[in-house]
C-alpha cells in the first residue's frame, strides 16, 4: 500500500507554517503556488483534517497543525539526515545565545567547530534568555545557550559551563578606595544593571539584591559594552561576568570591588526543544561545544 503521506506534503506543510502564505511558501521551497496548494490539500485530506486557520491569503497553523509541526520537522531532519548519510556534508544550524554569550563565548565555539568544519555554515540569534527561549519554541532555532535556568514545559535544559559574576566600579569610584565596600554602601551606590530578563539580571536579583534590600534607581543597559563604558565613566556599579569584563580589568579600565557579597557563581544552559531531532551535524556541534572549554 503507498504511503498516503509524502514528504512533500510535509515540507510544503512547514514552510506554509512559517511563512503564513502559500505563495511565499512555494517560491521557498521551489514549488508552483498550485503544487503547493494541492501538497496541502492531499495532507489534510490523508489526515481528515485541517491544519491551518484561514483569513484571505493568510494561514495560521490551528491546534491540529501546531500538533503537527514539531514532528513534520523531526521527520523533515531524518529524511535529510538520510540523503547525507554518506557525505561530508557541512553543518547548517541555527544558534541561539542569551547576550552575554553569544557576545563573548559562543563565537569562540563556533569560530573553532569551523577550523574543523571549514565549510559550514552556523548563524547566530543574540537576545536576552527569554526571547531566545521563544525562539526555540518556534523552531526558529536549532539549539539555544542561555544564562538563567529559565523553566519552560516544551524545553530541556542541560548545564553547560560554570561563570563568574563580578562586582566593578570605574578606578576612581569612591568604594574603591574602601579596603572591603559594605553591604550599606552597596545599597547607597548607583548601580547599571541589565534589562529584566536578562540571566544575568535574574542572577542579581537572586544573589545580589535580596542581602542589599533595594537600590536606588538602577540604571538599565541591555547591551554589556555599554554598561562597561558607563561604569568606566563612573555612572554607577557594575555587576558583569568575569568573561566579559576580563579585558578591561586587565588594562586597568574597571576594577573589581572587594565586598562581603562572596563568590557569585551560576551555571549557563544548553537548551533544546524536546520535540528536536537532533540531526548529525546538531549532534557533532553539541559534542564539541560540550568539551569546548577544556580545549
Amino acid at each position: 500500500m503507498a504511503p498516503r503521506i509524502t514528504l512533500r506534503q510535509l515540507a510544503t506543510f512547514t514552510a506554509i507554517a512559517e511563512h503564513g502564505n502559500v505563495t511565499q511558501a512555494a517560491a521557498a521551497i521551489a514549488l508552483s503556488q498550485s503544487a503547493a496548494s494541492q501538497a496541502l490539500q492531499e495532507l489534510e485530506r490523508a489526515l481528515g483534517t485541517r491544519l491551518f486557520d484561514r483569513s484571505g491569503k493568510r494561514l495560521a497553523l490551528n491546534d491540529n497543525g501546531r500538533a503537527l509541526y514539531p514532528k513534520a520537522c523531526a521527520l523533515l531532519a531524518q529524511s535529510a539526515e538520510l540523503e547525507a548519510l554518506f557525505d561530508n556534508a557541512p553543518v547548517q544550524l541555527n544558534l541561539g545565545a542569551s547576550r552575554s554569550i553569544g557576545g563573548y563565548l559562543l563565537p569562540q565555539v563556533m569560530a573553532g567547530f569551523l577550523t574543523e568544519l571549514p565549510d559550514s555554515r552556523l548563524n547566530l540569534q543574540v537576545a536576552n534568555s527569554r526571547d531566545i527561549l521563544q525562539a526555540l519554541c518556534e523552531f526558529r532555532l536549532d539549539v539555544a545557550f542561555i544564562e538563567a535556568p529559565i523553566q519552560h514545559p516544551q524545553i530541556q535544559l542541560s548545564p553547560w559551563i560554570e561563570d563568574e559574576l563580578l562586582v566593578v566600579a570605574a578606578p576612581d569610584h569612591p568604594l574603591v578606595a574602601l579596603p572591603c565596600a559594605g553591604l550599606d554602601e552597596l545599597a547607597e551606590a548607583r548601580w547599571v544593571l541589565r534589562e529584566a530578563g536578562s540571566g544575568t539580571r535574574e542572577t542579581f536579583e537572586q544573589q545580589v539584591l535580596p542581602r542589599l534590600g533595594s537600590l536606588r534607581a538602577p540604571l538599565e543597559v541591555s547591551n554589556a559594552e555599554a554598561i562597561k563604558h558607563l561604569v568606566a565613566s563612573g555612572a554607577g556599579l557594575g555587576c558583569l561576568s568575569r568573561r566579559v569584563v576580563a579585558a578591561e580589568l586587565a588594562r586597568g579600565e574597571l576594577v573589581e570591588l572587594d565586598t562581603p557579597l562572596g563568590p557569585l557563581k551560576r551555571t549557563f544552559f544548553r537548551a533544546l526543544h524536546i520535540d528536536k531531532f537532533p540531526t548529525a551535524g546538531l549532534r557533532r556541534f553539541l559534542e564539541f561545544a560540550a568539551i569546548w572549554p577544556e580545549r
